[in-house]
């Protein structure tokens, strides 16, 4: 049997603002079989939990910042626990967290007490990248240090797809790197022209202020409408042992809206028989 198919919720977030509940049910109408938060937007765990159970689709994880479950790990965590997430994700770091900062070495540090916390609740870590995190440190990639300073059974991999691809490696080479430990893998597609800057991060609400103009150098598009080779890539996933693989587009483009976006990215996936 092919992987279940998730979508991040961050994909459709101003939605998931507006219509919480309605936006859920959506995603299980478009043919998804679980969901990753990014925010339960005040709804209390219990109730989010009721409602994946009503609609039948599996709350599979959810992105958590690093500094939310840094000041209070179990509290936070155990929210994830109650609605029934089999993961929790660092998904982003800011500046001064960052491969290359002196704060690194305590970032490694936080995501080992993190993990630990998380392991103590049946919940397994995960680290979600950008391309920040392939910068080299002693001619390895800050990225590989991390997973080889935090054992696997403490921090196991979300590879996002799009950002390793940016940052110059094969995703499905990657993958099966860490075979064995990447349960939960990204798909996200993009075009990116050749020859043309900008700062990329602009594009998912970072560092607006400092950021190039884009002139559409980089896009995200639906998973299937852009450059990635996905029949590699899932190829991939199933040969490193994934669990699930998760769809996510942080900004919609060509006129699309997000909705459409990821009905676009679920109908591709049909095609090859996921």
């Amino acid at each position: 049997m092919k992987l279940p198919v998730a979508v991040q919720l961050y994909s459709v977030r101003d939605e998931m603002e507006t219509d919480f509940e309605g936006t859920v049910r959506k995603m299980k109408e478009l043919g998804y079989d679980g969901v990753e938060f990014a925010g339960l937007f005040g709804r209390e765990p219990e109730s989010v939990k009721a409602l994946c159970e009503e609609i039948g689709i599996i709350p599979i994880s959810a992105h958590v910042p690093y500094y939310d479950m840094l000041e209070n790990p179990e509290k936070v965590i155990a929210d994830y626990v109650t609605i029934g997430c089999k993961y929790v994700v660092v998904p982003y770091l800011t500046e001064e967290c960052r491969p290359g900062t002196d704060g690194f070495a305590a970032t490694v540090e936080g995501i080992t007490r993190i993990a630990k916390a998380a392991k103590e609740l049946g919940v397994q870590l995960l680290y979600h990248n950008h391309d920040f995190e392939f910068v080299k440190l002693d001619s390895k990639y800050a990225l590989d240090v991390l997973y080889d300073t935090v054992s696997a059974d403490l921090l196991q991999t979300e590879i996002d797809t799009c950002w390793v691809n940016v940052a110059g490696e094969n995703p499905a080479d990657y993958i099966r790197k860490y075979t064995g430990r990447s349960p939960v893998v990204h798909l996200k597609d993009f075009i990116k022209e050749e020859g043309k800057g900008g700062n990329l991060y602009k594009l998912i609400g970072i560092e607006e202020e400092e950021a190039e103009e884009e002139n559409n150098a980089f896009r995200f598009r639906p998973v299937g409408y852009g450059m990635q080779d996905f029949a590699e890539i899932l190829a991939a996933c199933e040969e490193a042992g994934s669990k699930w693989v998760v769809v996510e587009q942080d900004e919609p483009s060509e006129g699309e809206t997000r909705l459409q976006s990821v009905e676009m990215s679920r109908e591709y996936l049909k095609t090859l028989g996921w």
